[in-house]
């Protein structure tokens, strides 16, 4: 069997739509007229240019070869074009493309991907969505400045299900990292939030603070300290991951668990990450970071670590089914991010079937691949290529 077609699509969402402007999504084909299906994040690049970056890559080192030889593949790309190197976009590519290649494999064995990757370990997946307005009309950083909206919107997410919670109280964001200290006004309201909040929560729900890299460590060590007391499940990102000195800093004057790591691509940007000892959960992308297999690997480093993993999640369906996969296979999974339920924003309209969410948790499913069925007459209403205003996603 040999890969013959390599599709990139690029699905249009609205500006402030969650999950981004755009999804960039990739279809394989082989001689066999077996489909997988992929996702990329972490493309900055127009969807001309980022259509055009992903057909080089395929037309080298994957057109002609088998599906099967994911290893070799990786290898091939990681040294050759981006000469060992973890950029970022590059990576993004060859994590979609893997990603469909795995999709290929369960559909040829007739088996789901976590079943080839060491088989069920968790049979329902816990998960967390990020408090948000309703309809996102209102951005993110102006909605987590509304206490009374913030609260009401936690109490509807316990109402559906959810054991889990996040926001990132400490908005607009600090900017400029030589003034990332949160001002005393910032400190005092999301001392507010987090304290209502966690009246609200109880002791069955957790709090997430999920911030983004915009402090420096004083100015994060201060905001963990007045979070202390309402016992967050992290504190994520509290300084940019690649300095682990600063990180470290944070880390050590907390209690809090700081998870990181979103921003990094292969087991050998997480490796020094692990060693450092800075963080006590590592978050991956597994559609930026070099696909599942490598994915698959370093959650093995970090198990060896005593640590536990938690993928991050802000993109488009392919992604979250492929993540869904690697939670079900790891020991040390944690929490899996979502966009609410997964079955409005968008999310629901390229599948056949939305995802099977109860209660707080995505069950796996058994279907082969990576357990979805792509719409392709509603990936062609909505990519780049036929857009009007009219077949807008969201």
């Amino acid at each position: 069997m040999k890969v013959t077609e390599v599709i990139p699509y690029v699905i249009k969402i609205r500006t402030n739509a969650r999950g981004g402007v755009y999804w960039f999504l990739v279809k394989v084909v082989t001689d066999n007229n077996s489909v997988g299906w992929g996702e990329i994040y972490w493309n900055s690049y127009n969807p001309e240019l980022y259509q055009k970056m992903v057909s080089a890559v395929a037309e080298e080192f994957l057109i002609g070869q088998s599906p099967f030889d994911i290893e070799k593949f990786f290898l091939r790309v990681f040294t050759k074009q981006g000469h060992s190197h973890a950029d970022l976009a590059l990576m993004g590519i060859v994590s979609g493309l893997e990603i469909a290649c795995w999709d290929i494999i369960g559909k040829e064995v007739n088996r789901p991907v976590y079943e080839l990757l060491g088989g069920m370990v968790n049979e329902k997946i816990r998960t967390y969505t990020y408090l948000t307005e309703k309809n996102d009309a209102i951005w993110c950083e102006d909605f987590w400045q509304m206490e009374d909206a913030l609260v009401q919107r936690a109490e509807e997410c316990i109402a559906m299900g959810f054991t889990a919670i996040k926001l990132d109280p400490f908005s607009p964001y600090v900017r400029n990292l030589t003034a990332g200290q949160p001002p005393l006004e910032m400190m005092s309201r999301a001392k507010r939030i987090i304290s209502h909040l966690r009246d609200i929560c109880g002791d069955v729900c957790d709090i997430i603070i999920g911030t983004h890299g915009q402090f420096t460590s004083s100015g994060a060590i201060r905001a963990a300290k007045m979070l202390e007391p309402y016992d967050p499940l992290w504190f994520e990102e509290p300084t940019p991951p690649e300095n682990f000195t600063a990180l470290a800093k944070v880390s050590k004057a907390t209690s809090i668990p700081i998870a990181t790591g979103e921003r990094l691509a292969t087991k050998w940007e997480f490796m020094p990450l692990i060693e450092s000892k800075c963080v006590d959960i590592i978050q991956l992308d597994l559609s930026g970071m070099g696909g599942l297999l490598e994915a698959k690997k370093i959650a093995a480093i970090a198990d060896a670590a005593h640590m536990q993993f938690t993928p991050h999640f802000w993109a488009g369906p392919v992604n979250f089914a492929a993540q869904i996969q690697l939670d079900t296979c790891c020991a040390n999974f944690l929490i899996q991010e979502s966009i609410e339920k997964m079955d409005s924003h968008g999310l629901d309209l390229l599948l056949d079937e939305p995802f099977n969410w109860q209660d707080g948790y995505i069950i796996p499913s058994s279907k082969p691949g990576i357990g979805i069925s792509i719409n392709e007459a509603a990936i062609e209403k909505y990519s780049v290529n036929n857009f009007d205003e009219s077949n807008i996603l969201l």
